[in-house]
Parts: structure tokens; sequence; C-alpha cells
């Protein structure tokens, strides 16, 4: 097992905390971060049968879509180079720019920088250059195919965009990845960026892309959209993937103080990812280490956590797993747990970040979000699931879990502002 974590300082590095001054939501329940907030709160479901495509001959049919028109969201000369995928990053990067009072172009050279994560690059976008390939030629198929399907498009067109030519990158680790590349990003503002874009948005609806995740086995092939995604529940039988995020800009706190902010939505106080061992080596999987190291980053007891934003699987022996970790880390039934993910489908590298942005609202506004069509709750002993309304509470801490398919663990600790 490999651990990345950062409990003690960094020869040359500061350890500042750094904070979240913007959130740019993108999610099948709402576009844009009130939007998507308020849609949470009033419990709306934002998972369907796929209309993208022609679903019938696949045996899972629903998904959470984010369908909208580019046209006039963004300038015509980006739209025939982007995939649906870096469309939405580019929204949420503007939202979250705007969100913070921030414009890199302002900034000096080198200020700024984007770190994020994607799991299937710009599917939609590469199949539909392949069919012009084998339907009709080489010369049909477009000079944007050489990176519109790239993992790392998103972080370049929101980069050439805005002008932020500071440190930058991509980060691959599925639905943990919108947590590392806000781990990522955090180390560039620890070693003088002063301001970061940062987190992760995916959009892969395609045959393709549906292909290739049909072949992880993890995807429900339940017909009705409020019985398909049950994480905790004794029916469940899968996830539902969908498309979307957030991205969220971070910065310094003292260079977010010179530059005038007067908001911010909280600290990200504490981080550590792991790798779970391969199988048959009988060593425990590393979701709890994560969990430890975090909290230890944070200089947090277990008890003075004041929400868990769940990873949910939602296939059994993994979320049998998760519980388990909760219990021998907080106790049974003792820290409110919630996956309002049950609303939007995991959205990949996006889930994560979305996550991050809901429990910063949470924090704000000191209300836990619920999670929904959990009709048969299995575990009422071990786990207290906020369910079908929201819940009022003093919140000041959230500790948010992420697991990527192929073994990804991760776990970030967030303080609210005060």
């Amino acid at each position: 097992m490999s651990v990345e974590t950062e409990p003690a300082p960094v020869p040359g590095r500061s350890t500042v905390r750094p904070v979240v001054t913007g959130l740019g939501v993108i999610a099948p329940n709402g576009m844009g971060t009130e939007a998507y907030w308020a849609a949470t709160l009033r419990g709306d479901s934002g998972l369907r049968r796929i209309t993208r495509f022609d679903p019938d001959g696949y045996p899972a049919r629903i998904a959470g879509e984010v369908s909208f028109d580019p046209a006039g969201r963004l300038p015509d000369r980006l739209l025939p180079q982007t995939d649906h995928m870096t469309r939405l990053a580019l929204i949420a990067a503007e939202e979250a720019l705007a969100d913070a009072g921030a414009d890199p172009r302002n900034l000096p050279d080198y200020a700024t920088g984007v770190m994020t994560a994607a799991s299937g690059g710009g599917f939609e976008f590469g199949q539909r250059e392949l069919q012009e390939l084998w339907s009709k030629g080489g010369s049909y198929v477009s000079a944007y195919q050489s990176f519109a399907w790239f993992y790392p498009v998103n972080t370049g067109q929101i980069s050439i965009r805005h002008g932020m030519r500071g440190s930058s990158g991509t980060l691959v680790s599925e639905q943990a990845g919108g947590l590392d590349a806000v781990a990522k990003a955090r180390r560039h503002v620890r070693d003088g960026t002063p301001l970061m874009v940062t987190g992760g948005i995916d959009g892969s609806l395609c045959p393709w892309s549906w292909l290739c995740m049909l072949r992880s086995g993890r995807l429900s092939t339940a017909s009705d959209p409020q019985r398909a995604y049950l994480p905790f529940d004794t029916e469940a039988s899968g996830m539902v993937p969908g498309e979307g995020g957030a991205l969220l800009v971070i910065e310094d706190p003292a260079a977010a103080q010179r530059r005038g902010v007067d908001r911010i939505y909280g600290q990200i106080a504490g981080y550590c990812a792991t790798f779970d061992p391969g199988p048959g080596s009988r060593r425990p999987p590393g979701l709890r280490r994560a969990v430890e190291q975090a909290l230890a980053e944070a200089r947090l007891h277990p008890s003075e956590v004041d929400v868990v934003f769940a990873d949910a699987a939602g296939l059994p022996d993994l979320d049998r797993a998760e519980i388990e970790v909760l219990v021998r880390i907080f106790g049974a039934r003792a820290v409110p747990v919630t996956a309002p993910k049950t609303m939007t489908g995991r959205l990949l590298a996006g889930g994560s970040s979305l996550d991050l942005a809901t429990a910063l609202l949470s924090l704000r506004d000191k209300v836990i979000p619920p999670t929904v069509h959990i009709g048969k709750f299995g575990y009422r002993d071990e786990i207290d699931l906020v369910r079908d309304s929201p819940r009022q509470a003093p919140l000041s801490t959230a500790l948010v879990l992420a697991r990527g398919y192929g073994g990804f663990n991760s776990a970030m600790v967030l303080r609210g502002a005060t």
C-alpha cells in the first residue's frame, strides 16, 4: 500500500492551509452552484433514462445527463475544438473565477494555475472522429482530434482561456481524482502559486464510453431511475454514472486577503491518498488509513468531525467495507453520513469535487443535504444516514471520501469559515 500525505513540513514548502474562495458547479440536477444547491436540498434527482443516444441495446440505461446548448455560453471559435466534457469544464471554471472575484489576466504572470482531474477524456469527440475515419476516410477527421479527447484538455483549455500560465497539470484516478487534484493544487499554493483553479469534471455519455463503463461490471441495470443507484440499501445492485462535477478556486489566505476577498467558503485542513493492495494479498484496503492520516494532518479527533460525505459505491461489498471503516473510526452512529450523489449519479472524477463543493455549502448554511431513494436501508445500527430530508446541524468540519476504480482511496477534511 502506498500512502501520500503531508503530516510533516517539507523543507522549502510552507504548511499554509489554502482557502476556497470560489465554486463552479455543473450537475445533472442543476447548472450553477446555487441552482444545484437548491435542487439538492429539495431532493431533486437528475437521474433519467439516457437521451444522448438510444440505450435500448445496452443492459444499463439510466444516467445523470447534463444537456445544454453551448451556443451563447462559450465563444463560437471554441465549439469546433471542444468535447462536451470540456465545455462543462469551461463553464464551471468561469463560474468559479467569477464567484471568487478573480480575473487571472489582472494578476501577475505565473501567479495562477490549473489542476484538474478527468477519467474518460473527450470520449464523445473521439467516437465521432473515429466514425468519420472509418466511414469517409482520414481527410474527414478533425485536426482537433489531436487534443480534444485527451485527459488534460480541460486544464489546457481553462489555462488558455483565462491566461493562467502558472503550475498546472492533470490527475487520473477515477472517482478519487476530484480530491487528488485539489490536493495537488494545494501543493502548488504552498510552493508559491497564489491562486489555483482545481477539481474534476467528467462527461462521457456516448456509446463508446458506455461500453467501457459496462465492462467494469459496476453499472446498475435497473430500469427505474429511483431504484437504480441505492448505496447502503439492501437492494443495492450497482451505480449510475453521471456527468459534470465542480471546480474550486483555492488561494493562499494571505494572497486572498491582499486581493480584498471578503468571503471564503472554508479551508482545506487535511488530506491523504492511499492505494489498495492487489487481489489475494490478504492486506486490508486503504480507505481506513486514508481517513486516519487525513484527520491527523487536520489535527482533528474523529469526534470533532460533524458530517461525512460518503463515497457510496452502491455495490454491497464496497458499501459494507466503507461502513466498517466509518464504524471503526467514529463508532456506531456517531457521526451523520450523507450521499447526495444519489441525486446526480457518480460523476467519475467530477463526483468527489462536487462532494467538496456540497460540503462547503453545507458548512456555510449549517445543513446536511439528504441521501435519496433509499427505501430499504440496511445499516441502521451502524451509520446515521441522513435520508430523504435535509438536516440542520451546527457544522464546522466535514470529511469527504472517494474511492476510484482500480484501488484509489482519498480523504479530505474541510473546516468551515469562521
